[in-house]
């Protein structure tokens, strides 16, 4: 490559994948000094990544992150982002054999933002290989993480951290992440009569029908949503997780940044360094439950993803114990669309369904519903679902706290442990909604029932069900299981299956014990607290010995970093 002291010559290809966003981007600023004549802005719209795999909320966030990132880029530096479609293997194997479509000969340079999901690995190999054979460099930096990832697993002898105090050590031993990068002042322009390749419309792509999720994409809205959040000192420097209500929706009690960090449109090392900030010299929340103990729940499963074998699936996956889950799609498809009979339960999944967005707390609440706690049907299927319909799907987040809820990784809390689908208002999941307007608002056919009964509408009699012109059973339905007596075959069946399978680690044996000493003095508790009455009370959900943390409520898991 030629010095930046001598005459530009060749070309260079910013190929933008999660990193959608000019701060704090390395590669963008790698290319800016790289002595190139020209550099091109690139983004593939892979076929894989469409309407059998993501929901249209989601990807008409990605469609607004790309729009506004064409719109900095001309805005800034005269140049445009380059939005080709087909797979990257095939799109930008031509390019670095010919240049084609967008160059009259082959870039010199290739650069982009490391990926560590198995999928983005398999393309970037490939794509280093046509490299290689057609003679072009490629670079590659961390900067979807606070710490590179391969550098954070080698720190800690090769195995992620499992508990946020263990992540947090890890987090000393590495130091503090690297300060954001700024934005370049200058960047080589687009060859001379390059032809504009636009972003395309939700139409183009495959989808009908409207959008109505909360949020606009693009490093605009979210460097603006994050900028407004770190002004909130008070609110930064007293949030903690679990008291962030789990009905809350207009707006949310959270930060709804997750999306912003799922797409890369805004840097974690940013906020990271904001929330530093903030928090310097003043009292403020501490790890699991803080902001930063979010941030640290994030890396920790970039960790487990990057180094557990299989980590996306039961099959062959040393953290997940080997649960005979059954097949339903019935109950699946109930479960999916909002129509299991259980009003907090359906309100959650048709948010989900209608704005792509769910509080933390009532992902627990669906996500246990589905597995151990009632349908008995496989945390991969609820996964695919999350998958899909969330714009902060994240795939090492989403498989980490799937595993967790279910009950069947080492980072699981007691797998006995049951959040009740009727909560109380002084529940663990945080309702604080006794005249059930989250309910009302995504569960329609309930608008008129009286609040005493919004929550278990089949407990109402007859002409209370008239009145409110929803009849259980007919406008709505009637529970699909009795929550009780599932709970506790389901209990029985997970133990049972522990019993019969090798364990995948100690937690394996020290959940049997804690079962055999704790499920006598747990089976009379009723529901006060949210969990079942075969479950631990919110006081004693830390169990000495289980691990070195237990995930408790008291310490979510941060799921998809939905702060």
């Amino acid at each position: 490559m030629p010095s930046s002291s001598s005459a530009p010559a060749g070309s260079a290809i910013v190929w933008f994948r999660k990193g959608l966003r000019l701060r704090d981007n390395a590669p963008l600023v790698e290319a800016s000094k790289a002595g190139v004549k020209h550099v091109c802005p690139i983004f593939v719209i892979d076929p894989h990544f469409g309407p059998k795999h993501v929901g249209i909320n989601r990807y008409n966030f990605l469609l607004d992150s790309l729009k506004d990132l064409d719109k900095q880029l001309s805005k800034r530096y005269r140049s445009r982002l380059m939005v080709l479609r087909g797979k990257p293997e095939e799109v930008i194997g031509r390019l670095l054999k010919t240049g084609k479509p967008l160059l009259s000969a082959k870039p010199t340079l290739i650069l982009w933002e490391k990926d560590t999901e198995p999928y983005a690995l398999k393309r970037d190999a490939a794509i280093i290989k046509l490299a290689k054979q057609n003679h072009v460099e490629v670079r590659t930096f961390s900067g979807h993480t606070l710490w590179d990832v391969e550098q954070a697993l080698a720190k800690n002898k090769g195995k992620a951290p499992t508990t946020n105090n263990a992540m947090q050590t890890l987090a000393k031993a590495l130091g503090e992440p690297a300060k954001p990068l700024a934005i370049p002042s200058k960047l080589p322009p687009l060859p001379p009569g390059a032809k504009a390749y636009d972003v395309p419309t939700l139409k183009q792509m495959g989808y009908a029908g409207s959008v109505q999720g909360y949020l606009s994409g693009g490093e605009t809205a979210g460097a603006a949503r994050m900028a407004t959040m770190l002004k909130k000192t008070s609110f930064i420097r007293t949030f903690k997780k679990p008291q962030t209500r789990s009905t809350a929706y207009d707006p949310p009690d959270t930060t709804m940044l997750s999306p912003y960090f799922k797409f890369g449109c805004v840097s974690i090392r940013e906020f990271y360094w904001g929330l530093k900030k903030v928090c310097s010299g003043a009292s403020h929340s501490k790890p699991p439950e803080s902001l930063l103990g979010q941030i640290y729940f994030r890396e920790m499963a970039y960790l487990m993803g990057a180094s557990i074998p299989n980590f996306d699936q039961q099959a062959g996956n040393p953290s997940c114990k080997q649960i005979p889950w059954a097949k339903n799609p019935k109950m699946l498809a109930a479960w999916e669309h909002g129509r299991t009979g259980f009003p907090y339960i359906d309100a959650a999944m048709r948010q989900l369904n209608r704005v792509g967005w769910m509080h933390h707390l009532a992902r627990h609440a669906v996500a246990c519903f589905l597995t151990r706690g009632d349908l008995w049907l496989s945390w991969e299927q609820g996964r695919d679902v999350f998958d899909k319909l969330l714009l902060d799907a994240d795939w090492a987040l989403n498989n980490m706290n799937w595993l967790a809820l279910a009950g069947v990784a080492p980072w699981s809390p007691p797998f006995f442990r049951v959040y009740h689908p009727v909560p109380k208002m002084d529940s663990a999941l945080n309702v604080k909604d006794p005249e059930g307007k989250f309910i009302r608002e995504f569960v329609p056919e309930l608008g008129k029932m009286p609040s005493q009964y919004i929550y278990a509408p089949w407990t109402a009699p007859m002409e209370v069900q008239k009145t409110a012109g929803c009849i259980i059973g007919k406008d709505y339905p009637k529970p699909m299981v009795d929550h009780d007596e599932v709970c506790k075959a389901n209990l029985l069946r997970f133990k049972r299956a522990l019993s019969k399978a090798p364990s995948t680690g100690a937690d394996c044996d020290t959940h049997g014990k804690a079962l055999r000493s704790s499920i006598t003095r747990c089976s009379k508790a009723e529901s006060s607290t949210g969990f079942s009455r075969f479950g631990f009370y919110q006081e004693a959900a830390t169990m000495e010995g289980l691990n070195d943390q237990p995930v408790s409520h008291r310490q979510h898991l941060d799921w998809q970093f939905s702060a």
